[in-house]
């Protein structure tokens, strides 16, 4: 008998050709798992699934992750491919900018509302349509949120602000989609990544001090507590938001 976490799940997570995204897919499939990941570059998404054990363990489709074509045929994809769909992870985000948010152009406000929030939405949306929930599998979903949208970042306000919409999103849905589907958060503070190198390049050192366990996060402390959160052994939680922080924000401090 298998101990598999989530053996023979089927999950989609977006935004998982690298980074935190991966992470979350190779700790998927090395607990069972099958996965349908998702990005914008076809190449990197191939190298994706190469890591990940190939194709009988996962399968890359790319494209925007807002446009809502891509995300019929993803959603269609994991059904076909593997036979089911237990498990959405909505970790697609972007954060174009910088600085002062009064010199954010409407469209780029947008932009970022639309990725980071509506896209989680719609991909939430067709999965429960496309039999996530269903009463002989119960579903999970998980959102990449940050401890951005929990309080003044001074530097990155729309993302934040997108981040914070993102939570209240989840907790709506928690509220809305169970007992079928359980609908949880995450909230990483600086994880070494591509996409947060801007937050910590050439000043890690420093940075981490200011981190209770004295180092920023890697791509696995937010794979871990994700799988958690998908697992049944997460049954009876729901609509909450898991911050991930290395305890950066006990002091108060964003």
């Amino acid at each position: 008998m298998s101990h598999l976490t989530h053996d023979n799940a089927v999950a989609v997570v977006t935004g998982a050709s690298r980074g935190i995204g991966l992470g979350i897919a190779e700790k998927l499939v090395a607990e069972g798992a099958r996965v349908v990941i998702t990005a914008r570059k076809p190449e990197a998404l191939a190298a994706a699934v190469d890591h990940l054990g190939g194709p009988s363990k996962a399968l890359g489709i790319a494209g925007n992750a807002a446009d809502e074509a891509h995300q019929d045929e993803v959603v269609a994809a994991a059904r076909e491919t593997f036979g089911g769909f237990d498990l959405l992870v909505n970790n697609t985000g972007i954060n174009p900018v910088y600085g002062p948010m009064l010199d954010t152009e409407l469209d780029v406000a947008r932009k970022i509302m639309e990725v980071n929030v509506l896209s989680a939405f719609s991909w939430t949306r067709k999965a429960v349509a496309a039999g996530l929930g269903s009463e002989a599998h119960p579903g999970s979903v998980v959102n990449s949120a940050s401890i951005a949208g929990l309080g003044a970042t001074g530097a990155i306000g729309w993302y934040a602000v997108s981040k914070a919409a993102l939570i209240h999103l989840t907790v709506e849905l928690a509220y809305q989609l169970g007992p079928a589907v359980r609908v949880n958060a995450v909230a990483p503070a600086v994880v070494k990544t591509k996409f947060a190198e801007a937050l910590y390049e050439g000043r890690e050192e420093k940075v981490a001090a200011a981190y209770p366990m004295k180092r920023l996060g890697v791509p696995e402390d937010i794979a871990g507590a994700v799988s958690f959160l998908l697992s049944k052994e997460a049954g009876w939680v729901t609509g909450q938001t898991l911050v991930v922080d290395g305890g950066v924000t006990l002091g108060g401090q964003l």
